[in-house]
This record gives C-alpha cells, sequence and structure tokens, in this order.
C-alpha cells in the first residue's frame, strides 16, 4: 500500500509532518514523517484518531436544515438557495454589513482565504479581531524583541537550563519533550513554573507554584535578584537593551520578600530560581499560554522576557524566548496568524468591529447596521469564546445562522442551515506553523464521503446564487493546485518539493535573533517601550499589576488544555472517551474539605453569569484556591466553561482574560 506526505493543519502547536496510507481509497495507518525535526518521532493520540473522524458514524455528510422538529437533510441546490435568499434580503434590507463572518482557527491552510475573498465580492460583512489563544503574548514578545520568532525547536537540545513558564509540554506539545529529554541527557536542568503539578513537572528538578495571574511579580522578583546581586550581562545590556536603568530602578523594591506576599512563593525559592540562571547558561525560557490570559498578561510577558534580555540569553544556541515561531507566516507579507487590531482606518467593506473575547456582548452591540445573519466556520464559538450565555444570546437574536462543520457542535446546533465541509485527507492546502520552520503540503488522499464539499467549492456555488465572479480557488483539484503553486513561486518553492516532505521557510533562522538585530523603534530589546504605553495605555516598563479582581468568587476557575482534545474538537470521538470518559472538577484536599466534599460528590460551581454541575476529584496537584475543568466539553456534556467565564480583553493584544474567572463550589442538592 502506498504512503503519501502530508501534515496536520489543526490549530495546534506541533504542526505535525505524517505519512498516510492509503487502500482502496480509505484511510488505513498513520506515521510519523521523519523529516520534520521536531515532529519525527511519533504521532498523538488525536492524529492517529483521524482515521475515526474522517470514518465516525456522527460526520456530518449532507446539509441540514432545522425544523420545528429538529434537523432534516437537505439538499445542495435547497440549503445552498436558502442561505442566497436570506443574503439577498438582509443585504438589500440593512447593508451587507449586517452579516457577521465567524472565521475560526480550528484549520489552517492557504485557501482559508477563500471566505474573504467571498464576502468582499458580496459587498463586504462585519468580522472579528484579537485571539482566544494567545495575542497578548504575541504582542508583548512584539513590543520587546520586534518578532515573533524563536529557535528552532530542536535547539532546545543544546540548552543547560529549560524553565518551562506556564506550560505543560508533556500534554500540549508532546514533542517538545523529546528535545527537553535530549537536554536533561545531556546534563541539562529542567525548571516548572506552574499552578499545577502537571505531567511536565514530573521530570523537574524544581516546580514553582505562583497564585495565579501573579507571574509577572515573580518574574520581577527573580529581575531584583539578578540586578542585585550583579548577575547580569553588562555588555550585552549595554549594546542591546533599552531602557535597562529604568528597569532596574522599578524592580528595586520588588524583592523575594515582595514577591512572596503577592505569588505565595517562599523567597528563598525566588532566589534559587535566580541562581538558576546564573549558574546554567545557556538557558531557554519556554512560556506558554496559561499565564497571557489574565488582564494583566502582556505585562506579564514583558516581565518574563527581561529575564532573557538582561541575562544575555537571546540570539546563540540553547537559549532565548521560546513562545510563538512565526517564521512560516511568510505569505503576503504576514507575519502574524490572526488581526490582532482592529484597522485604524475602515476600508468601507469589511467592518472589523467584534473582538473574538467580547463576541456576544460586542456581537450585540452592533449598530448602523446590527447584525441580521452569522456564517461560522473552522470554529465553535458558542462554547469557546468567553461567556457563553451572552454568545448564545446574540447567536439566537439573529434572522439566521450557517455554520460549517464536520459535525453537529454546540455553535452548528443552533444554526438554521449546517453544510458539511471537508476532512484534512480531502482538499489539498498548504500550511504554516507556529512552533517550527516548515512549510508543508496537506495532500488530498481521499474522496470527501457522501455529499460533503470543500469550502471553496461551497463558496464557488454560492457565488453563483448571488450572481458573483470573485477569483475563489478552484474548481478542480488542479485549478486549486494551481492556485498553491503562484503562491509559492516567489518563495522559490514547488508543490512537488513539498510533496516529498516538508521544506524549511525562505530565510528561517535555526538561532533567532543570531545577528543581534531587533526591529524594534530602538533596534534594541525593549524594556522600554513607548508604543505599549501609547497602543495600550499601559506603563512603558512591564510594571506588575494585579490581575482584575472586581467580581466575587472564593475559587479561581483554571480551565487548561487536555491532551484528549485541542480545545472543543477530538472530544466527541469514541477513542478518546475511552481516555476521558466524563468531564469532573478538581480541587485541593483543603478546598474540598472546608466545603465539606469528598472524592466523587456532585459539586454546583457557580457565578452571577452561570454555573456547571459536575463530579468533585481531589488531587493535590492543584494549588489551593484554585479549581480546574479543562476546557473543550461541550454544552452537551455538562462542563462548557466558558459558561462561567466573563466577555474580558487583556491587557494588550486583544486576548480573552479566560482565567480572570471566580467562582463558588458547594455540594449540589439531589
Amino acid at each position: 500500500m502506498p504512503w503519501h506526505v502530508t501534515a496536520c493543519p489543526r490549530n495546534c502547536y506541533s504542526t505535525c509532518s505524517l505519512l498516510v496510507e492509503v487502500e482502496d481509497g480509505r484511510v488505513r495507518s498513520i506515521e510519523p514523517h521523519p523529516a520534520n525535526r521536531a515532529t519525527g518521532r511519533g504521532v498523538c493520540l488525536k492524529g492517529l484518531s483521524y482515521i475515526e473522524r474522517v470514518y465516525s458514524p456522527d460526520r456530518l455528510t449532507q446539509p441540514l436544515a432545522r425544523t420545528a422538529a429538529g434537523f432534516r437533510p437537505v439538499s445542495w441546490d435547497d440549503a445552498l438557495g436558502a442561505i442566497a435568499a436570506r443574503l439577498k434580503d438582509i443585504r438589500a434590507r440593512f447593508g451587507p454589513q449586517a452579516v457577521l463572518y465567524y472565521s475560526g482557527s480550528g484549520t489552517k491552510g492557504l485557501l482559508n482565504a477563500a471566505g474573504m475573498i467571498f464576502w468582499r465580492a458580496f459587498g463586504g460583512c462585519t468580522t472579528t479581531y484579537g485571539d482566544l489563544c494567545w495575542p497578548a503574548g504575541l504582542e508583548a514578545t512584539r513590543l520587546t524583541l520586534g518578532d515573533n520568532k524563536h529557535n528552532a525547536p530542536w535547539d532546545l537540545a543544546n540548552a543547560r537550563l529549560i524553565i518551562l513558564w506556564g506550560k505543560n509540554a508533556a500534554e500540549t506539545n508532546v514533542h517538545q519533550m523529546a528535545h527537553i529529554g535530549q537536554a536533561l541527557a545531556r546534563g541539562g536542568r529542567l525548571i516548572v513554573i506552574d499552578p499545577r503539578r502537571t505531567e511536565s513537572a514530573e521530570r523537574a528538578e524544581l516546580l514553582v507554584r505562583p497564585r495565579p495571574g501573579t507571574d509577572g511579580a515573580l518574574a520581577l522578583a527573580v529581575a531584583h535578584a539578578l540586578v542585585a546581586e550583579g548577575w547580569v550581562d553588562r555588555p550585552f545590556i549595554d549594546a542591546h537593551v533599552l531602557g535597562f536603568a529604568g528597569f532596574s530602578e522599578m524592580v528595586r523594591p520588588c524583592t523575594p520578600a515582595w514577591a512572596q506576599e503577592i505569588t505565595g512563593v517562599p523567597a528563598e525559592t525566588v532566589l534559587a530560581l535566580a541562581a538558576a540562571i546564573r549558574d546554567s547558561p545557556p538557558v531557554t525560557f519556554v512560556a506558554g499560554f496559561g499565564m497571557q490570559r489574565y488582564t494583566n498578561s502582556g505585562q506579564t510577558m514583558r516581565a518574563m522576557l527581561a529575564l532573557p534580555a538582561i541575562t544575555g540569553q537571546i540570539g546563540h544556541p540553547g537559549a532565548g524566548w521560546m513562545y510563538a515561531n512565526l517564521q512560516t507566516q511568510v505569505f503576503g507579507g504576514q507575519r502574524d496568524p490572526i488581526a490582532l487590531f482592529p484597522p485604524e482606518k475602515p476600508d468601507g467593506v469589511v467592518r472589523v468591529s467584534v473582538s473574538a473575547a467580547r463576541l456576544g456582548p460586542d456581537m450585540l452591540a452592533q449598530k448602523d447596521p446590527s447584525l441580521r445573519f452569522a456564517w461560522v466556520e473552522r470554529g465553535n464559538p458558542i462554547p469557546q469564546n468567553p461567556e457563553t450565555p451572552a454568545v448564545l444570546r446574540a447567536f439566537r437574536e439573529l434572522e439566521f445562522r450557517v455554520v460549517v462543520d464536520e459535525f453537529l457542535t454546540d455553535t452548528a446546533r443552533e444554526a438554521d442551515i449546517v453544510l458539511p465541509s471537508k476532512s484534512m485527507f480531502e482538499q489539498t492546502d498548504v500550511i504554516g506553523a507556529y512552533w517550527h520552520p516548515y512549510l508543508q503540503l496537506r495532500r488530498k488522499l481521499i474522496d470527501p464521503p457522501g455529499e460533503v464539499k470543500p469550502e471553496t467549492e461551497i463558496y464557488r456555488l454560492l457565488a453563483g446564487r448571488l450572481g458573483l465572479d470573485p477569483q475563489i480557488p478552484g474548481p478542480d483539484d488542479a485549478a486549486i493546485e494551481t492556485w498553491l503553486s503562484r503562491k509559492l513561486a516567489p518563495l522559490g518553492i514547488t508543490l512537488d518539493q513539498l510533496r516529498e516532505g516538508p521544506v524549511l521557510a525562505p530565510g528561517a533562522e535555526e538561532v533567532a535573533f543570531a545577528d543581534l538585530r531587533f526591529p524594534t523603534p530602538s533596534g534594541k530589546i525593549e524594556l522600554y517601550s513607548e508604543e505599549a504605553a501609547r497602543r495600550w495605555h499601559g506603563d512603558p516598563l512591564p510594571r506588575y499589576v494585579e490581575p482584575f479582581s472586581g467580581e466575587s468568587g472564593s475559587l479561581r476557575l483554571l480551565t487548561p488544555n487536555s491532551k484528549n482534545r485541542i480545545h472543543s474538537q477530538f472530544g466527541n470521538l469514541r477513542t478518546m472517551r475511552r481516555f476521558e470518559p466524563a468531564p469532573a472538577a478538581v480541587l485541593a484536599p483543603e478546598d474540598a474539605a472546608t466545603r465539606g466534599l469528598r472524592e466523587g460528590d456532585l459539586m454546583r460551581i457557580f457565578n452571577a453569569r452561570g454555573e456547571l454541575r459536575l463530579p468533585l476529584r481531589i488531587d493535590c496537584a492543584v494549588s489551593p484556591g484554585c479549581i480546574v475543568v479543562t476546557n473543550g466539553w461541550w454544552l452537551a456534556d455538562g462542563a462548557a466553561v466558558n459558561l462561567l467565564s466573563r466577555a474580558r480583553e487583556t491587557d494588550m493584544g486583544h486576548g480573552a482574560a479566560f482565567h480572570d474567572c471566580l467562582v463558588e463550589a458547594q455540594k449540589a442538592r439531589a
């Protein structure tokens, strides 16, 4: 049986290269592609479950229309006719910007551009800005270093000290653990900073557990110790760092004792962390997403970035700041995978006016025109965006909703028309990555089942109904490949090269910033950023402020990712249910005891926005004062965590402050 090269397009940090075995038009087996130095050691459980995902009996294979009794199958002719009629009517009555185009990040690929090509041809639409995952960290890194790039993943093996800060790579970036393992085998050290004792912490020599949302204070206290003890790299600072004098003055009162009061981390642990950075260069700081999901998180990430800056741990092997590597974002000059900011000047066609972090309230607030129609693709916003009750209300107040998906998700269940979408094996595309520097081909290997059509074809057919002629790629596979080839040509890369395996993006740097040139306004690493103050109305230095505390509740709800899902994807598969059959809430023993709770008790977890009823697990891995429910469960599972979160942005980047969420918990009444 032949093996074919492809790549996983999910919005996952790893973006694995794969070899897929196909026989008689069916996918039979999936293996890692060894040519990808970042991911060549294995396929994660989610990757292996693609076979079930493609052939799941729950997969949508024909259009569905809502009726009083539920959904019923309809023909493409009827579905597209109903959608076109609604679009014409709404455009005539209110204008094209009464249509919300919500495009999530569930699947990566150049062909995703087809959506906006269509909506511009339609006359415009309203769409979102910001992002749910990591924009506070992206913006903090851009302001400090000038670009979001880092050393190649395999360079991690050269580090003598790795600090996993707010990242649980063993579950959310499993291939990174192989490179960490290489570093440890060479005598390297691993420190984990996390409010939870995670699987990643099992290999660490030190676990530091700050109070959630206080990582910025911890970073500034470590900086205080480094400066006070003279453990900084003055030649590097003098040549390449802007604002050190003001920064060092700012951290003067940020003593380890000060941090202990704020973070709960003992002062001696703060000093031990500073000493480890001093003693074990080169040091790589690997930052996760959790601590940049608070209202203070942009400043938190800037404070953390100061540590490699003042110790000279940037620009050489085994050292640096590892957060986002956007070196593959090379198409059309776009270096960021998302639109972080709304445009400064409206373009008159596309109204970018809905924050992803405030989706429900912003949808409801749109005026002149108000929103009447929503089109959702590659996303499941009802359970995944903050403040699910507000998102539900906003969707239910629309006149018409269309969702394109492989499954009947929570958002699809609210639609008037549901259109079945392709799987990763059913259309060729080119994808980049967020962690490694490879461009890859996601190759068509099988035909779509039933009546499934690729999104490009859906848009082409709908355009015909509306009398439009947008330049959407297609209609057939040969035309798609021609379009992709034109995109690749300026880069000097061909589809034939990508068919053989992953290809390094042009100009990819194995060691980021090795030339010590930083594309900031000053040309230096900016601890002092005038742009941070101007754009985000905060301190130009990374000063610590407490996360938002304007609501009641004795427990902070943390909603980390699970290794068995990518947010709300994969959790509906039977394979994944064997490993995680049902949701639960996790408390520290002392928090359970003070509430009279025992293992397995049904808990009511609630605040002013909503409630969950979940069985209790008691685990010392959770810090006191926290309650943990992994995100991605559907409303149908009874554990959609955003029933409790508030629609609130981070201080930078228009991110979602998911973890600024306080709740109460008590034993549920029968």
